[in-house]
Parts: structure tokens; sequence; C-alpha cells
């Protein structure tokens, strides 16, 4: 992300601002550059008298502020994170009259997971006056796709299109949790490597043959002897394939087909971009809208709902996981 690298290169080129106020709702990117701001404004014999961690939730602004207007021990800064400080949502507002006049010698962080910052009030604008101010936003799934090949390649590793595919497909879109399977991987494997769905079921676990991803194609591809054989392995490991996570799945491919069927266009440029998907899947949307017609795919959307339901216990007459997926089958099928 072009603006993560540009804060981290003005820190280390000495352009250091007193305030980095970091929010939104993907946490990957603030603890990124919050960790490199802890590692790198201070050395170590700096950090033990000018280094602080504040919680959001054990904190007021007051608190933020005291300890934010406090001088610097023999060193040019003192750093001062607050971690959690989305519990300090109510009373945010209140840090603008440090903000307008903010310490000079304090690297205030504060990190402001999984809200938003309300642009129009006068924190934030007073916040960009003096300092930087970085909006950490989700992903879409199209995208994580091409974020962990980068993360791999500066690494010097790559990977398959299809191991790409199956770790999002397995992991969502939490780029922290995907980074720490990617950093298990890095140690298990030598540089120059290209992943592949082997080592991911090697050493991460994620079956490459038995998954939600392998399940969503066969469907589409209305194969249902490999369809069976997947639903049958997922009932015997219910665990590491919870019913209600297909479920999710499956009506999120249903409802792109159904999205796919209203298009005029259907390029695989513009399929790719109005369905945010990876152009790796556009094929199988082509063959997957053969296969079940608009007025098919409504009904199919009608019927997950109500085996979502039923998985979460609503109207299933205490049926198991493994007759779960198998009626699942049969109503798209």
């Amino acid at each position: 992300m072009e603006e993560v690298k540009q804060i981290v290169l003005d820190i280390k080129a000495g352009n250091i601002k007193p305030i980095y106020f970091l929010f939104g709702e993907e946490p990957y990117y603030i603890d990124k550059i919050s960790e490199y701001i802890e590692k790198n404004v201070l050395s170590e014999e700096e950090k033990g008298f000018n280094q602080m961690v504040l919680y959001g939730k054990d904190v007021s602004v007051e608190d933020i502020v005291s300890n934010a207007k406090r001088y610097p021990m023999m060193a040019p800064y003192q750093v001062l994170v607050v971690k959690e400080a989305q519990h300090l949502s109510r009373t945010i507002e209140n840090l603008i009259d440090y903000v307008k006049n903010p310490q000079e010698t304090t690297v205030l962080v504060i990190c402001y997971k999984y809200k938003k910052l309300d642009k129009r009030k006068n924190l934030s604008k007073e916040i960009k006056k003096k300092g930087v101010i970085f909006e950490s936003k989700k992903l879409y799934e199209n995208q994580v796709s091409d974020w962990l090949r980068k993360v791999l390649r500066s690494s010097g590793y790559t990977i398959s299109n299809k191991a790409a595919i199956l770790l999002v497909d397995y992991l969502g879109t939490d780029l922290s949790k995907i980074n720490n399977e990617l950093e298990k991987l890095k140690l298990a494997l030598p540089k120059n490597t290209e992943i592949t769905p082997a080592h991911i079921e090697e050493h991460i676990g994620i079956s490459k043959d038995y998954n939600n991803f392998e399940l969503k194609k066969a469907i589409g591809e209305r194969n249902i002897i490999k369809a069976t054989r997947i639903i049958n392995y997922f009932a015997q490991n219910q665990k590491d394939n919870p019913f209600v996570l297909t479920v999710s799945v499956l009506n999120l491919f249903f409802m792109q087909l159904l999205q796919y069927h209203g298009l005029k266009d259907r390029s695989s440029k513009n399929v790719a971009s109005k369905l945010r998907i990876n152009p790796y899947f556009v094929n199988e949307f082509q063959l997957a809208a053969k296969n079940y017609p608009m007025r098919n795919v409504s009904q199919i959307i009608s019927h997950l709902r109500i085996m979502d339901l039923k998985g979460k216990g609503v109207g299933a007459n205490a049926l198991s996981a493994s007759d779960l997926l198998k009626e699942l089958l049969v109503k798209i099928m």
C-alpha cells in the first residue's frame, strides 16, 4: 500500500510528525505502522524512559494528553502509543485541544481499530494540519490474492494461483491471519520456492482437495460425484469445515452468480470488476451460469438461507451436520 510506504519513508528520512492517527476496518496496517514507529523512532537505550504503551480501555483522553505533554529524557522524542483507542470513541473528540497545539517532542500514535473517524468533524481536520491521519481499509477478496503475492515476493517467494486462492478461501480477508500463515510457510520453505497447494496442506493443514473452494467449483460444474466426496469429507471433519461457513461461502457464490446473470457486458475484465473476484474465477462463473439459469439461482439462494438457519439450530429438528450437508447438496443440485 503506497500510503503506508510513504509514512515509513518519511519517518526514515527524519520527517516525524507529532501525531499519527491510524483508524479503519483492517487492523493489519495499523499494527504495522505502530510497530514500525515503536521499533525505529528511538534507540534501545532511549526507549526505557521515553516509550510508553497505553490501552484505550484503561485510560481516558485526559490521561493520554497528560502523558503526551511530558518532555523526553536524554532523547529527541518520547513515543506514546495508544492501543485499542476505539474504546474511547465517545470522547475521542476531546483530543482536539491537544491536537491544535501538540508537544513537538512527543510522537503520539493512536490505534483506532474497526472504527471510522468522522472526517467532517474538527478533530480530523486538525490532525491533517499537524500530523498524519491514515485509514486502513478492508481489502476485497479479489485484492487479497495480489496482496499476499506482493508480501511473498518481497521475501523471495512466489505462490501459484490455486494456492493463493486456497489460502484466501480458507482464511478470508483478514490480512493479519493470512500473514501469520505466510510466516509459517516462510519458516518451513527455502527462498525462491513457489508455494503450492501441497505446501499449504502440509504446513498449514488446509486440504488441497477437500475445501470450500473445490466444493464451490464442483457445484458450479455440476460435478455431483466430486461434490458428494467433498461433502462426505466435511461431515467427517466438522471442526475444520463448519457447516455455517460452507453455507456462507456458497451463498456468496450464488449471489455473485445472480449478479453475473444481470450483466450486459460479460467480458472477463468487467466480470472481475463488477463481482469483485480474481480474474482466475471468471471461467467458473461462465460455466456455472450455463448450469444454473437465473431462476434456479434465486431458488438456491432461498434454500441456502433456510439451510443457514438450520445450521444455527432453527427448525433443524436435531439434524446432524452430516445430514444437513447432504440436504444442502440435494437442494442445490
